[in-house]
């Protein structure tokens, strides 16, 4: 496709050729990058001349040693950003942010373009897809199409969707970049007058305006309400469309088998949420706000569904129809008229118009969708019964049951129940479940904690039981911890009882979990409550951070499979659910992959992951990415129930048990066992500022103290912002050579050739190694840290490149992302993705650690004249409520804070995966 236009006094040109393969779609995000740079730099120069031409210095100098890495290419970009004004650089890191958040917008147009040219049957595949599972399945691996049909049926993939706090920007701009996503699609995929496109460039350069006129900073934190309203939108807008689409290009995959349609009743997809939910550590979740987000979730089903029955009315002008359909109708169309008085004067009072006047019954499948629709208008004015867009979760602290039946246990004088050991606990529990008697009497005397555990399981008893879905207890260690649970729901009323969910976190609850799940499934009553079936909590998170990536994996890995036999043992079906983050050191990665490299028999046609933060919209933000995402999802958990990976051989298995532990042991020696690790870590990254951010309403840390109570998002987010990447790969590089060095070199080339847990975890790691960069977080160092940290650091960045040379011996590569691998096959030509973006991210690095030096030094004691001329930039610096009026900061203080701000969000959005 050729392409050019004249939008003002800037010409555009876009030049993409859709038919001539991969490479060419690799020029095409180069053009549409260049495109879209334009436009942005058109709007800059109209507003601020001066500053356009600096910024183009400066992405100049930044281009340069991204080329060169040269340390005087660095410097020169150092010196003419530090020269900067205040009011110059909060514009600047504006700048920047927005032509990342732009130039991310084409990478995902280019991966929707290769989705279409893939289903076109112009170009093969990156990654599977369920057609293409559906025919390896029955060509390959030798199923036949019922065994694969039987199978689909079966299986059930739930996502849950969270409000964690990493995706870092506004909902107000996301809207304002899909537009230009949109617009810039069409650009690519419609056949256009020249008329059509110069409109098309007008609605990117206006939607880009508004995005560059809107404030980049949240203000105030969102509420636990405002999250789930945010993560409603998504269905409403994408996921309510697509999942119908993705339903029937699947009926048409099987017809092509021969085989039939997807069962009416047959769901592919169920959506959960932890949205006003999730109350670990977070006291902006209470009983009433669990109850808000419930009667949010039940309007926004009854408005969905309550537009879709209006269009249905408008296009089923069908008087033929069947019997039944007819008599349905007569009968309806005949109490209509009954009560026609009635229904008239309502009508009247509510100023209907004709649309609202009853239908004639010659018109019957109008007749039925009108008593559809006026049913679900009078549920907007009471009570929605049988309609949630998705099953809320309800998660809490184990030692918050605790201290609940402590205090029950206290009051009726049996004892302290906090200091009792684990069998006593449960022979307690066992024989109140077995029992009739009340446990808690009214007018216990309870703590303001207990007391809000128990209002929040009173709420739940009241709140429709279809609307809620698991109640997870997150840093489970034993069996009480879960009798506990059902024990308190059955006291408060909680009926049906939730499902309860042990949440296994950390490095020693992976490994006790087998025998936990042992105890519990070993008890006869237990068995019969559940009715065979049980979820258990896996969490990527803590376990990481405890632990470190390669222990945390592997962690996992054996824990999976021993839950699976422990399950099987008892008769009892295990679901596992899997607590993943958006980045590599939270569990995050590819979607097919990811499972595909699960140990054989832990998904088994069920599973159930989180969807946090920012890959909510990476995933959901777009009907052409929220169709790939269930494709990948589909295929993936089908192929993991037909065709498993192998198991590793024993000695993969016992060579990687050394790894885990040599990574652990180095890891925990220098994040846990290093005095000055925890000021180096706070001197050199924006941990202590990322809490200003107002990106999500749980506070940053479970409560004061160094690394154990910093919660894994910000501990990750915060090495992300710095560029070492450390939680990722720290120990890696150490176990990999201690094993090289013993000779297991060949070894490990063969794991990773054939082990896809293998495979995918170091592609992961190589990936987030690429993104790290050495010389910005010497940076950071230099202008930030006490000098005498400055070993610490040495020693550290030492460490990153010695795991970047043990990764390349593994994965026999001389560069980093030299090739695709299979697990990096959905991401081709990566390197260049990241390659595109360091120009712009850079500058950001050397402007955030200028902003934190500039913050620090002012709290310190010294004093910054500045008073800024620029009207936008005072009103800018007046927007936040507390940087006005009395007691108001320093302008010093609010433009090196607003820039700092800025420079966060742009650094997450050039890194991608933040948190």
């Amino acid at each position: 496709m050729q392409l050019s236009a004249t939008s003002g006094r800037t010409s555009f040109r876009v030049s993409q050729d859709l038919r001539t393969g991969p490479a060419n779609f690799l020029s095409g995000l180069r053009d549409d990058d260049s495109l879209l740079r334009q436009v942005f730099f058109s709007i800059l120069r109209h507003h601020h001349p001066n500053l356009a031409a600096k910024v183009d210095v400066i992405y100049a100098l930044s281009q340069a040693w991204c080329t060169s890495q040269s340390d005087n290419d660095f410097e020169l970009m150092v010196k003419y950003v530090s020269d900067l004004k205040p009011e110059e650089r909060i514009l600047v890191a504006s700048s920047f942010s927005h032509m990342l958040n732009l130039h991310n917008l084409t990478e995902e147009v280019n991966s929707s373009q290769i989705g279409r040219a893939v289903r076109l049957g112009e170009m093969d595949s990156p990654t599977r897809d369920t057609n293409h599972s559906l025919l390896k399945l029955t060509t390959t691996n030798g199923f036949t199409p019922q065994q694969v049909y039987d199978t689909l049926c079966s299986q059930t993939v739930e996502l849950v969707l969270t409000a964690h706090p990493t995706q870092a920007l506004r909902a107000s701009l996301l809207k304002k970049y899909a537009i230009v996503r949109r617009e810039l699609d069409t650009l690519h995929s419609k056949r256009m007058s020249e008329y059509e496109k110069i409109e098309t460039l007008e609605a990117i350069r206006a939607a880009v305006q508004a995005a560059w006129r809107t404030d980049e900073i949240r203000r105030s934190k969102p509420t636990p309400q405002d999250e789930m309203r945010s993560g409603l939108s998504y269905f409403s807008t994408v996921i309510f469309d697509v999942v119908p689409v993705f339903h029937r290009r699947v009926d048409t995959a099987l017809e092509k088998l021969g085989l039939p349609r997807l069962p009416l009743d047959r769901a592919l997809f169920k959506f959960g949420s932890w949205m006003g939910g999730d109350r670990d550590g977070n006291p902006n979740v209470t009983a009433e706000t669990t109850r808000d987000v419930v009667v949010l979730a039940r309007l926004e089903a009854v408005n969905v569904y309550f537009r879709q029955v209006e269009g249905l009315m408008f296009d089923l002008s069908i008087w033929r129809c069947s019997p039944e359909m007819k008599e349905l109708a007569e009968r309806l169309a005949a109490a209509e008229s009954r009560d026609a008085a009635r229904v008239a004067e309502e009508r009247k009072r509510r100023n209907y118009v004709d649309f609202w006047a009853p239908i004639p019954p010659t018109e019957p499948f109008r007749v039925v969708l009108a008593h559809m629709r006026d049913r679900l208008y009078n549920t907007r004015q009471i009570r929605t019964f049988g309609l949630c867009m998705m099953g809320l979760d309800v998660r809490q602290e184990s030692t918050r049951h605790t201290e609940v039946m402590d205090a029950v246990t206290t009051y009726l004088g049996l004892g302290s129940y906090a200091s009792w050991d684990e069998p006593k606990r449960l022979a307690f529990l066992l024989g109140e479940l077995q029992g009739k008697r009340p446990l808690m009497p009214p007018g216990m005397d309870m703590s303001p904690e207990v007391k809000e555990v128990v209002r929040t399981l009173r709420i739940l008893s009241e709140l429709p039981g279809d609307s809620l879905g698991a109640y997870i207890i997150s840093m489970a260690k034993t069996a009480s911890d879960v009798l506990a649970v059902v024990l308190l729901q059955r006291e408060t009323g909680v009926r049906p009882a939730l499902r309860v969910v042990p949440l296994f976190e950390t490095l020693d609850d992976l490994h006790n979990a087998p025998g936990t799940m042992t105890t519990l499934l070993g008890n006869d009553w237990y068995r019969g409550h559940i009715n065979g079936v049980q979820e258990c909590m896996i969490g990527y998170s803590d376990s990481g951070k405890d632990a470190g990536r390669l222990a945390a994996a592997w962690a996992l890995y054996e824990t999976q499979e021993k839950l699976v036999e422990v399950a099987a043992g008892c008769g009892v079906r295990l679901v596992l659910f899997h607590g993943r983050g958006g980045t590599v050191g939270r569990g995050g990665g590819p979607t097919h992959m990811a499972i595909r490299s699960q140990p054989s028999g832990t998904i088994n046609g069920h599973l159930r992951v989180t969807v946090q933060g920012e890959i909510i919209e990476q995933q959901f933000g777009e009907k052409e990415v929220c169709f790939r995402t269930l494709d990948l999802y589909t295929s993936a958990v089908l192929e993991a129930a037909l065709d498993p990976p192998p198991a590793p051989a024993q000695e993969w298995r016992d060579l990687m048990s050394l790894l885990a532990t040599e990574s652990c042991d180095m890891y925990r020696s220098v994040v846990y066992r290093t005095p000055e690790f925890y000021d180096y870590f706070m001197q050199s990254t924006a941990a202590s500022e990322l809490g200003r951010l107002n990106i999500g309403s749980r506070p940053s840390s479970r409560k004061s103290g160094g690394i154990e109570t910093l919660r894994a998002i910000p501990w990750i987010f915060a090495w992300t912002q710095q560029r070492l990447h450390l939680p990722v790969w720290l120990g890696i590089g150490e176990a990999l050579e201690a094993a090289i060095d013993k000779g297991y070199g060949p070894v490990l080339q063969d794991m990773y050739a054939n082990w896809p847990f293998f495979t995918s975890t170091l592609d992961l790691v190589e990936m987030v190694l690429a993104k790290a960069d050495s010389r910005l977080s010497a940076f950071y160092e230099r202008t930030l840290v006490d000098s005498s940290l400055a070993p610490l650091g040495q020693r550290l960045r030492e460490l990153l490149a010695k795991t970047q040379q043990n990764i390349l011996i593994v994965v026999r590569k001389s560069v980093l992302l030299e090739g695709n691998t299979p697990s990096q096959m959905s991401t081709p030509n990566l390197d260049e993705k990241i390659r595109l973006r360091s120009p712009y991210v850079a500058p950001l690095n050397v402007l955030q650690a200028l902003s934190l030096q500039g913050l620090r030094k002012f709290r310190d004691g010294g004093d910054t004249e500045y008073n800024p001329s620029d009207p936008e930039i005072i009103d800018l610096l007046s927007r936040d409520p507390h940087k006005k009026g009395e007691g108001a900061q320093h302008p010093f203080v609010s433009a090196m804070d607003d820039c700092l701000m800025i420079t966060i969000k742009g650094i997450a959005a050039g890194m991608q995966n933040t948190g």
